[in-house]
Protein backbone atom coordinates (compact mmCIF):
# COMPACT_ATOMS: atom_id res chain seq x y z
CA UNK A 1 0.00 0.00 0.00
CA UNK A 2 1.48 3.39 -0.85
CA UNK A 3 2.17 5.78 1.87
CA UNK A 4 0.51 8.42 0.68
CA UNK A 5 -2.63 6.91 -0.10
CA UNK A 6 -5.16 4.61 1.51
CA UNK A 7 -6.48 1.51 -0.14
CA UNK A 8 -10.35 0.74 -0.12
CA UNK A 9 -9.27 -2.19 1.69
CA UNK A 10 -8.63 -0.40 5.40
CA UNK A 11 -10.70 0.01 8.06
CA UNK A 12 -12.71 3.34 8.77
CA UNK A 13 -13.57 5.85 12.05
CA UNK A 14 -16.46 6.97 12.78
CA UNK A 15 -16.28 9.92 15.01
CA UNK A 16 -20.07 9.81 16.23
CA UNK A 17 -22.55 12.21 16.15
CA UNK A 18 -21.00 14.00 19.59
CA UNK A 19 -17.63 13.90 19.55
CA UNK A 20 -17.37 14.66 22.99
CA UNK A 21 -16.61 11.86 25.07
CA UNK A 22 -18.63 12.93 28.29
CA UNK A 23 -21.48 13.42 26.87
CA UNK A 24 -21.58 9.52 25.16
CA UNK A 25 -23.08 7.93 28.47
CA UNK A 26 -26.07 10.35 27.94
CA UNK A 27 -26.32 10.00 24.41
CA UNK A 28 -26.12 5.83 24.71
CA UNK A 29 -29.29 6.53 26.83
CA UNK A 30 -30.96 8.63 24.58
CA UNK A 31 -30.30 6.18 21.54
CA UNK A 32 -31.56 3.13 23.33
CA UNK A 33 -34.88 5.18 24.11
CA UNK A 34 -35.23 6.02 20.57
CA UNK A 35 -34.87 2.83 19.54
CA UNK A 36 -36.50 0.66 21.02
CA UNK A 37 -39.98 3.35 20.83
CA UNK A 38 -39.18 3.49 17.05
CA UNK A 39 -39.21 -0.80 16.94
CA UNK A 40 -42.40 -0.75 19.52
CA UNK A 41 -44.32 1.92 17.87
CA UNK A 42 -43.69 0.35 13.59
CA UNK A 43 -44.52 -3.02 15.33
CA UNK A 44 -47.50 -1.87 16.67
CA UNK A 45 -48.71 -0.53 13.70
CA UNK A 46 -47.40 -3.39 11.85
CA UNK A 47 -49.52 -5.40 14.31
CA UNK A 48 -52.79 -3.79 14.17
CA UNK A 49 -52.93 -3.61 10.61
CA UNK A 50 -53.08 -7.08 10.17
CA UNK A 51 -55.15 -7.64 13.51
CA UNK A 52 -58.17 -5.25 13.17
CA UNK A 53 -60.29 -5.88 10.05
CA UNK A 54 -61.40 -2.24 10.15
CA UNK A 55 -57.65 -1.37 8.98
CA UNK A 56 -57.56 -3.71 6.38
CA UNK A 57 -57.38 -1.12 3.23
CA UNK A 58 -55.49 0.20 1.22
CA UNK A 59 -54.06 3.24 3.01
CA UNK A 60 -53.12 0.73 5.93
CA UNK A 61 -51.90 -1.65 4.01
CA UNK A 62 -49.09 1.19 2.30
CA UNK A 63 -48.57 2.73 6.25
CA UNK A 64 -47.60 -1.40 7.43
CA UNK A 65 -45.06 -1.46 4.71
CA UNK A 66 -43.58 1.78 5.66
CA UNK A 67 -43.03 0.84 9.11
CA UNK A 68 -41.64 -2.41 8.12
CA UNK A 69 -39.51 -0.26 6.56
CA UNK A 70 -38.91 2.40 9.07
CA UNK A 71 -37.67 -0.49 11.55
CA UNK A 72 -34.79 -1.94 9.10
CA UNK A 73 -33.76 1.68 8.38
CA UNK A 74 -33.35 2.42 12.04
CA UNK A 75 -31.70 -0.98 12.29
CA UNK A 76 -28.70 -0.39 9.86
CA UNK A 77 -27.67 2.62 11.87
CA UNK A 78 -28.54 2.90 15.59
CA UNK A 79 -27.24 -0.71 16.25
CA UNK A 80 -23.82 0.02 15.21
CA UNK A 81 -24.00 3.39 16.83
CA UNK A 82 -24.90 1.89 20.84
CA UNK A 83 -22.31 -0.42 20.40
CA UNK A 84 -19.66 2.01 19.69
CA UNK A 85 -20.44 4.26 22.44
CA UNK A 86 -20.79 1.00 24.48
CA UNK A 87 -17.27 -0.03 23.80
CA UNK A 88 -15.58 3.08 23.74
CA UNK A 89 -14.68 3.17 19.95
CA UNK A 90 -16.27 3.81 16.80
CA UNK A 91 -14.09 1.39 14.02
CA UNK A 92 -15.82 0.21 11.61
CA UNK A 93 -14.15 -2.24 8.43
CA UNK A 94 -14.75 -1.64 4.74
CA UNK A 95 -16.81 -4.68 4.23
CA UNK A 96 -19.35 -3.30 7.13
CA UNK A 97 -19.11 0.16 5.95
CA UNK A 98 -20.22 -0.77 2.18
CA UNK A 99 -23.19 -3.41 3.95
CA UNK A 100 -24.34 -0.10 5.70
CA UNK A 101 -24.37 1.97 2.83
CA UNK A 102 -26.06 -0.57 0.47
CA UNK A 103 -28.81 -1.36 2.99
CA UNK A 104 -29.38 2.47 4.05
CA UNK A 105 -29.42 3.59 0.81
CA UNK A 106 -31.81 0.94 -0.42
CA UNK A 107 -34.00 1.69 2.48
CA UNK A 108 -34.20 5.24 2.30
CA UNK A 109 -34.66 5.55 -1.98
CA UNK A 110 -37.67 2.85 -1.03
CA UNK A 111 -38.67 5.39 1.98
CA UNK A 112 -39.00 8.13 -0.70
CA UNK A 113 -40.43 6.43 -3.67
CA UNK A 114 -43.46 5.05 -1.14
CA UNK A 115 -44.20 8.29 0.65
CA UNK A 116 -44.79 9.88 -2.93
CA UNK A 117 -46.73 7.21 -3.80
CA UNK A 118 -48.83 7.43 -1.09
CA UNK A 119 -50.27 10.78 -1.75
CA UNK A 120 -51.68 8.87 -5.28
CA UNK A 121 -53.92 6.97 -2.59
CA UNK A 122 -54.94 10.38 -0.75
CA UNK A 123 -55.73 11.86 -4.25
CA UNK A 124 -57.97 8.99 -5.65
CA UNK A 125 -59.72 8.62 -1.77
CA UNK A 126 -60.35 12.15 -1.92
CA UNK A 127 -61.20 13.36 -5.70
CA UNK A 128 -62.09 9.63 -6.87
CA UNK A 129 -63.73 8.20 -3.56
CA UNK A 130 -66.22 5.95 -5.61
CA UNK A 131 -63.40 4.72 -7.86
CA UNK A 132 -61.47 3.98 -5.13
CA UNK A 133 -61.74 0.25 -4.68
CA UNK A 134 -60.62 -0.48 -8.26
CA UNK A 135 -58.36 2.06 -8.72
CA UNK A 136 -56.44 0.95 -5.06
CA UNK A 137 -57.04 -2.82 -5.37
CA UNK A 138 -54.90 -5.14 -4.17
CA UNK A 139 -52.62 -5.63 -7.26
CA UNK A 140 -52.33 -1.65 -7.51
CA UNK A 141 -51.29 -1.92 -4.00
CA UNK A 142 -48.69 -4.42 -4.71
CA UNK A 143 -47.69 -2.51 -7.69
CA UNK A 144 -47.03 0.15 -5.34
CA UNK A 145 -44.90 -1.56 -3.06
CA UNK A 146 -42.71 -3.60 -5.84
CA UNK A 147 -41.66 0.00 -7.31
CA UNK A 148 -40.87 1.85 -4.28
CA UNK A 149 -38.30 -1.24 -3.65
CA UNK A 150 -37.20 -1.73 -6.87
CA UNK A 151 -36.43 2.36 -6.91
CA UNK A 152 -34.73 2.06 -3.31
CA UNK A 153 -32.50 -1.48 -4.94
CA UNK A 154 -31.65 0.71 -8.15
CA UNK A 155 -30.16 3.29 -5.91
CA UNK A 156 -28.00 1.11 -3.96
CA UNK A 157 -26.87 -1.05 -6.65
CA UNK A 158 -26.18 2.48 -9.07
CA UNK A 159 -24.37 4.33 -5.85
CA UNK A 160 -22.40 1.90 -3.78
CA UNK A 161 -19.81 0.50 -6.48
CA UNK A 162 -19.24 3.93 -7.43
CA UNK A 163 -18.52 5.07 -4.47
CA UNK A 164 -17.04 2.27 -2.66
CA UNK A 165 -14.31 1.44 -5.66
CA UNK A 166 -12.74 5.55 -5.22
CA UNK A 167 -10.10 5.81 -3.67
CA UNK A 168 -9.69 7.08 -0.11
CA UNK A 169 -6.69 9.04 0.79
CA UNK A 170 -4.98 10.85 3.51
CA UNK A 171 -7.82 10.06 6.02
CA UNK A 172 -10.10 7.08 6.79
CA UNK A 173 -11.91 9.24 9.51
CA UNK A 174 -15.76 9.99 9.10
CA UNK A 175 -16.60 12.91 10.78
CA UNK A 176 -20.46 11.35 11.04
CA UNK A 177 -22.44 8.85 12.90
CA UNK A 178 -22.72 6.09 10.26
CA UNK A 179 -21.45 5.82 6.17
CA UNK A 180 -23.36 8.25 4.29
CA UNK A 181 -23.14 8.99 0.50
CA UNK A 182 -21.98 12.96 0.75
CA UNK A 183 -19.61 12.10 3.68
CA UNK A 184 -17.95 9.28 1.90
CA UNK A 185 -17.57 11.49 -0.95
CA UNK A 186 -15.58 14.22 1.16
CA UNK A 187 -13.07 11.27 1.75
CA UNK A 188 -12.19 10.33 -1.86
CA UNK A 189 -9.47 11.62 -3.82
CA UNK A 190 -10.33 10.09 -7.39
CA UNK A 191 -11.97 11.44 -10.57
CA UNK A 192 -15.53 12.09 -8.75
CA UNK A 193 -17.36 13.18 -12.13
CA UNK A 194 -18.81 9.83 -13.03
CA UNK A 195 -20.27 9.93 -9.11
CA UNK A 196 -21.72 13.33 -9.02
CA UNK A 197 -23.46 12.88 -11.96
CA UNK A 198 -24.66 9.29 -10.85
CA UNK A 199 -25.62 11.42 -7.23
CA UNK A 200 -27.66 14.10 -9.19
CA UNK A 201 -29.38 11.64 -11.31
CA UNK A 202 -30.47 9.52 -8.32
CA UNK A 203 -31.51 12.37 -6.21
CA UNK A 204 -33.94 13.89 -9.07
CA UNK A 205 -35.10 10.27 -9.20
CA UNK A 206 -35.03 9.94 -5.17
CA UNK A 207 -36.59 13.04 -4.38
CA UNK A 208 -37.63 15.31 -6.73
CA UNK A 209 -39.80 12.94 -8.93
CA UNK A 210 -42.17 11.56 -5.64
CA UNK A 211 -41.87 15.38 -4.38
CA UNK A 212 -43.53 16.76 -7.67
CA UNK A 213 -45.85 13.36 -7.45
CA UNK A 214 -46.88 13.92 -4.21
CA UNK A 215 -47.39 18.11 -5.08
CA UNK A 216 -49.58 17.33 -7.63
CA UNK A 217 -51.48 14.98 -5.69
CA UNK A 218 -52.34 17.76 -3.06
CA UNK A 219 -53.01 20.32 -5.49
CA UNK A 220 -55.96 18.71 -7.01
CA UNK A 221 -56.54 17.66 -2.93
CA UNK A 222 -57.06 21.04 -1.74
CA UNK A 223 -59.11 22.15 -5.13
CA UNK A 224 -61.10 19.45 -4.65
CA UNK A 225 -61.75 20.01 -0.67
CA UNK A 226 -62.22 23.26 -1.75
CA UNK A 227 -65.35 22.79 -3.63
CA UNK A 228 -66.65 20.26 -0.78
CA UNK A 229 -69.70 21.42 0.65
CA UNK A 230 -69.92 20.08 3.99
CA UNK A 231 -67.92 21.10 6.79
CA UNK A 232 -67.43 17.41 8.21
CA UNK A 233 -66.23 16.36 4.67
CA UNK A 234 -63.61 18.77 5.02
CA UNK A 235 -62.53 18.21 8.30
CA UNK A 236 -61.95 14.54 7.04
CA UNK A 237 -60.15 15.53 4.56
CA UNK A 238 -57.72 17.53 5.97
CA UNK A 239 -57.15 15.03 9.08
CA UNK A 240 -56.69 12.55 6.49
CA UNK A 241 -53.72 14.08 4.80
CA UNK A 242 -52.26 16.12 7.41
CA UNK A 243 -50.27 13.46 8.43
CA UNK A 244 -49.13 12.05 5.23
CA UNK A 245 -47.99 15.66 4.84
CA UNK A 246 -46.38 15.91 8.08
CA UNK A 247 -44.22 13.34 7.51
CA UNK A 248 -43.48 13.94 3.87
CA UNK A 249 -42.59 17.61 5.29
CA UNK A 250 -40.24 16.08 7.82
CA UNK A 251 -38.44 13.23 6.01
CA UNK A 252 -38.38 14.83 2.68
CA UNK A 253 -36.82 18.35 4.27
CA UNK A 254 -34.35 16.83 5.60
CA UNK A 255 -33.21 15.02 2.75
CA UNK A 256 -33.42 17.81 0.62
CA UNK A 257 -30.74 19.32 2.85
CA UNK A 258 -28.44 16.50 2.63
CA UNK A 259 -28.38 15.33 -1.04
CA UNK A 260 -29.58 18.82 -2.87
CA UNK A 261 -27.82 22.10 -1.38
CA UNK A 262 -24.40 22.48 -2.56
CA UNK A 263 -21.44 21.58 -0.36
CA UNK A 264 -20.77 25.23 -0.02
CA UNK A 265 -23.82 24.72 2.11
CA UNK A 266 -22.69 21.78 4.32
CA UNK A 267 -21.04 21.64 7.63
CA UNK A 268 -20.23 18.63 10.23
CA UNK A 269 -22.53 19.40 12.53
CA UNK A 270 -25.38 20.94 10.32
CA UNK A 271 -24.62 17.33 8.48
CA UNK A 272 -25.31 15.41 11.66
CA UNK A 273 -28.60 17.00 12.66
CA UNK A 274 -30.08 16.71 9.37
CA UNK A 275 -29.38 13.02 8.93
CA UNK A 276 -30.53 12.15 12.23
CA UNK A 277 -33.74 14.03 12.11
CA UNK A 278 -34.30 11.32 8.99
CA UNK A 279 -32.79 8.67 9.55
CA UNK A 280 -33.26 8.09 13.76
CA UNK A 281 -36.18 10.80 14.52
CA UNK A 282 -38.28 10.00 11.28
CA UNK A 283 -39.18 6.51 12.07
CA UNK A 284 -40.13 7.10 15.47
CA UNK A 285 -41.98 9.89 14.42
CA UNK A 286 -43.98 8.08 11.83
CA UNK A 287 -46.31 5.89 13.39
CA UNK A 288 -46.93 8.65 16.50
CA UNK A 289 -47.87 11.03 14.08
CA UNK A 290 -50.24 8.47 12.16
CA UNK A 291 -51.74 6.87 15.31
CA UNK A 292 -51.88 9.71 17.34
CA UNK A 293 -53.91 11.73 14.44
CA UNK A 294 -55.85 9.05 13.07
CA UNK A 295 -58.70 8.05 15.51
CA UNK A 296 -59.01 4.47 13.09
CA UNK A 297 -55.64 3.72 14.94
CA UNK A 298 -56.52 4.38 17.94
CA UNK A 299 -59.81 2.73 18.00
CA UNK A 300 -58.19 -0.48 16.49
CA UNK A 301 -55.69 -0.19 19.46
CA UNK A 302 -58.52 0.18 21.65
CA UNK A 303 -60.31 -2.66 20.37
CA UNK A 304 -56.81 -5.12 20.19
CA UNK A 305 -56.43 -4.38 24.29
CA UNK A 306 -59.81 -5.45 24.94
CA UNK A 307 -59.71 -8.19 23.41
CA UNK A 308 -56.51 -8.89 25.04
CA UNK A 309 -58.22 -8.18 28.58
CA UNK A 310 -61.28 -10.64 27.65
CA UNK A 311 -59.67 -13.44 26.60
CA UNK A 312 -57.30 -13.30 29.85
CA UNK A 313 -60.40 -13.17 31.96
CA UNK A 314 -61.52 -15.96 30.18
CA UNK A 315 -58.30 -17.88 30.56
CA UNK A 316 -58.13 -16.91 34.77
CA UNK A 317 -61.98 -18.01 35.37
CA UNK A 318 -61.23 -21.39 32.99
CA UNK A 319 -58.33 -21.69 35.43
Amino acid sequence: MDGNNMTSSSDFTLTGLLTHYRASGFLFGVLCVIFFMAMMANGAMILLTHVDMHLHTPMYFLLSHLSLIDIMYISTIVPKMLVDYLMGQGTISFTACTAQYFLYMGFVGAEFFLLGLMAYDRYVAICHPLRYPVLMSRRVCWLILASSWFGGALDSFLLTPITMTLPFCASHKINHFFCEAPTMLRLACGDKATYEMVMYICCVMMLLVPFSVVTASYCRILITVHQMKSVEGKKKAFATCSSHMMVVTLFYGAALYTYMLPQSYHTPIKDKIFSAFYTILTPLLNPLIYSLRNRDVTGAFKRVLASCRGACTVTTEES
